[in-house]
């Protein structure tokens, strides 16, 4: 698999791991152009939806390169689903990204029960994608990067002490508010693309509330889509405002080491766009 991987994406190696709960995922490591540990090691930066993303985002390691605006060295890990797994790694990223007892929005059921209206997908499928969530374990995906792929990823590749990110979109950009509002000080920088709050009553609201004025020093941007927030899809619609008060309520503390930007885009097209802005908002040189 290594060697497939490297022809279609440079400076890629590609494995597949077990978690400790049983999980088996597919990795994709990307290092930077010319790297070589012994000379200077490189953080990770963790970026969600593997099957999905590596292809979006992995080959923009080149901005490190870039004479115009350089991005600090990175070694990107992209985690996603392996074998069979791989082919429904849009269900299997419910229970993995959205942390564990989050509500179900309304908004987000509609959206689900027209696809299968629509006929872009079957009522088995809905089914079983909306099953997901209602066992959702993102505080065990959270352990697995952290304490079981982290070790691995500094022994074998020679990442650095510190200065790691995470990048997630979507419910990974859901999942990347959970992680800066449970383990901050393991990443020095998080990127929220579109985050998926789409309930007023998302823990996120909970769990910053809680904080009061302690907030992590981890560095957090978020971004959202102006095609979110003036479309005519409620669950797109909801996510964005949703996103918004999450970024009032920061704004309102002092010191908070937040910024955000908006997007031109849609949900769909949004991703590496959002990613981008991450890297040059927070891991520039």
């Amino acid at each position: 698999m290594s060697t497939m991987w490297q022809g279609c994406l440079a400076h890629t190696d590609y494995f597949e791991m077990r978690s400790g709960g049983g999980h088996d995922y597919g990795i994709w490591v990307t290092t930077p152009p010319g790297y070589d540990p012994a000379v200077a090691q490189a953080p990770v930066v963790y970026v969600l939806d593997g099957n999905w993303a590596v292809g979006l985002t992995a080959p923009l390691i080149v901005t490190q390169l870039d004479p115009m605006q350089a991005i600090r060295p990175y070694i990107q890990v992209s985690v996603g689903y392996a074998g069979e797994e791989a082919e429904h790694w849009e269900r299997l990223r419910n229970r993995d990204l959205v942390p564990p007892g989050e509500p179900l929005a309304k908004e987000y059921v509609d959206a689900v029960e027209m696809g299968v209206e629509t006929g872009t997908t079957t009522r088995e499928q809905a089914d079983a994608y909306l099953a997901e969530l209602s066992d959702s374990r993102g505080d065990m995906f959270l352990d697995f990067l952290t304490d079981d792929l982290h070790p691995r990823i500094t022994r074998e590749w020679g990442a650095a002490p510190s200065g790691h990110g995470l990048f997630g979109y979507s419910y990974g950009g859901l999942f990347s508010l959970f992680a800066w509002l449970t383990r901050g000080t393991f990443f020095e920088s998080i990127g929220a693309g579109s985050p998926g709050i789409v309930g007023v009553d998302s823990q996120v609201f909970d769990r910053l509330g809680a904080m009061g004025d302690a907030l992590p020093a981890t560095r957090l941007h978020v971004t959202f889509n102006e095609q979110e927030l003036l479309g005519d899809i409620p669950v797109y619609q909801n996510l964005a405002k949703n996103a918004a008060t999450f970024l009032h309520r920061l704004s309102a503390r002092d010191g908070a080491p937040v910024t955000s930007a908006l997007m031109h885009e849609t949900h769909v097209t949004g991703l590496q766009a959002s990613f981008l802005s991450y890297l040059r908002t927070c891991r520039a040189q």
